[in-house]
């Protein structure tokens, strides 16, 4: 049997993905299965023991990457609620063709009928959760095994799949153990966070007498200066790859974070996370994409970089933190 999963998308979500792609291995396990990714995300599986073969193609060129599959192709899944994966998906003409999209697209609804045999509808929308707070969602992980138990997939795992070797353990051996991992991601200086104010959090997080170690990548590139130059943290690591960042996380206590890919990293190295989420739409995303499995509390950003609500988000942050670090808590413990 030949099998053929694609997700073009972002980073974090194939990291939400790949307990669909085990479930495919232990479903179907004498199947050849490759998967198609984009330049941006192959890196996620590049070290999954549940794919035979990483195959990497721009979303641009999704159809003719699935053409490459007709007549050699069993079962092809969309693991991401995409126009370009539906295109590719459908480009392989394999008999069974599966994918997801949301409750209310419903021109990708309708269009999925001409790409797909199958198709699994998830209830996320932004403006339903806005609307209604206690509108529930499934987080992104549960939607994502909707297109496997829908080809039949009789062995669902759960666990975020995400190899970290020895080699990038010791690539990142001189980084601090047992601390505190903030990641700068761009979404902490704009809409309700600044600088200065992440500046002040990591100065306020020595109050836990953990190492406090910063990481980044090259959306807060610029925004590095000031924080070593604060010396709030004891190390201050970017330039790293995939993996090696990985380590960092799995080397750390806890993981404080953004809305960013960072998030479902910490899940994958089973760190508890504090994560601030969005103002706007924060009752989707924090149920959506929340971190998965681990102990976590999931904050509001501020409506607005007013002092005093800046100042009330600091501390919030510190409290999540100290509750983590205090907790006796579950492996499924969660607060949001």
């Amino acid at each position: 049997m030949k099998i053929v999963l694609t997700r073009l998308d972002r980073v974090g979500d194939l990291i939400l993905s790949t307990p669909a792609i085990a479930s495919v291995r232990r479903s179907w396990p004498q199947a050849h299965v490759t998967i198609v990714c984009s330049p941006h995300n192959a890196i996620v599986v590049e070290r999954n023991p549940d794919v035979d073969r990483v195959l990497v193609a721009s979303p641009e060129r999704a159809r003719a990457t699935g053409r490459r599959f007709r007549g050699a192709c069993d079962l092809a899944l969309a693991l991401a609620p995409r126009s370009e994966d539906f295109a590719l998906v459908r480009a392989t003409r394999a008999p069974v063709r599966i994918g997801y999209t949301y409750v209310r697209r419903y021109a990708a609804r309708l269009a999925a009928k001409l790409s797909l045999t199958a198709l699994a509808v998830s209830e996320a929308d932004p403006e339903l959760s806005e609307r209604d707070p206690s509108y529930a969602v499934r987080h992104e992980v549960e939607q994502v095994l909707d297109v496997v138990r829908l080809a039949g997939a009789t062995a669902l795992e759960r666990d975020l799949v995400l190899p970290v070797e020895d080699l990038d353990r010791n690539a990142v051996a001189h980084v601090p153990a047992g601390g505190i991992a903030l990641h700068l991601g761009a979404r902490w200086f704009r809409e309700g966070s600044t600088l200065e104010s992440v500046l002040a959090l990591l100065h306020d997080l020595r109050r836990f007498a953990l190492p406090v170690v910063v990481t980044y990548g090259l959306d807060a590139l610029e925004q590095t200066a000031p924080v070593r130059a604060s010396r709030a943290a004891d190390a201050v690591v970017g330039g790293l790859s995939f993996t090696q960042w990985a380590a960092v996380f799995e080397k750390s206590r806890l993981v404080v974070t953004v809305d960013t890919g960072a998030t479902h990293f910490a899940s994958a190295t089973r760190r508890p996370t504090v994560v601030l989420f969005e103002h706007r739409y924060f009752h989707l995303s924090s149920q959506e994409w929340s971190p998965y499995r681990v102990p976590a509390v999931c904050l509001r950003k501020p409506a607005s970089d007013a002092p005093a609500e800046l100042a009330a988000s600091r501390a919030s942050i510190l409290n999540a933190v100290a509750e983590l670090l205090g907790g006796a808590h579950g492996p499924d413990y969660e607060r949001t």
